[in-house]
């Protein structure tokens, strides 16, 4: 329970954190920037009531604001770096490629024994061998250990039953 509170406050602070850097970049460049521009703005002249001062600090902050709004748009809209840099997530993302987790996993066990048990077909038989031969090896992964540690932590079956994971699966 305390772990998953200290990772949900953890999250929160990470959306957060966009908002906070961009209210940040805004006040340091507008510090920075105001000793060079601020002999421009009359701090004894008013419009609409408001010195001249806060005008010059306002439109300093306003176009850093853009500034940063324009530099995201050139990188996702015209030159669409985003999607390079999901491509690579992909490829280095073992679960995209060959690994399956444990949930997928189950599925695709109890999907490949019913195929296997309906086909007298050859080919689906040696693909559902494959598919079996590929679930022994992901059910001696670590990430299937943590999974089955945590079906029966979450829903307190201590023995849950899942097809290729055996209790002899730690090395």
């Amino acid at each position: 329970m305390l772990k998953k509170t200290v990772m949900r406050e953890y999250w929160r602070v990470q959306q957060s954190q966009t908002l906070i850097s961009m209210a940040f970049w805004v006040t340091t460049l507008t510090l920075l920037t105001w000793p060079y521009v601020k002999w421009r703005f009359d701090p004894n002249t008013d419009i609409l009531g408001i010195s001249m001062t806060y005008w010059g600090l306002a439109s300093i902050g306003l176009f850093v604001i853009f500034c940063v709004l324009m530099i995201g748009y050139l990188y996702d809209v015209i030159f669409s770096l985003w999607r390079a840099h999901q491509s690579v997530i992909q490829e280095r993302n073992p679960y995209t490629t060959y690994m399956l987790n444990g949930p997928v996993g189950a599925v695709l066990a109890q999907t490949n024994e019913i195929l296997k048990r309906l086909s007298d077909d050859e080919d689906i038989k040696n693909h559902t061998d494959f598919v079996d031969r590929w679930l022994e090896w992901s059910g001696h992964q670590e990430l299937w250990k943590r999974t089955m540690e945590g079906f029966t932590e979450v829903m307190g079956d201590e023995n849950p039953v899942m097809l290729h994971v055996h209790e002899n699966n730690d090395d």
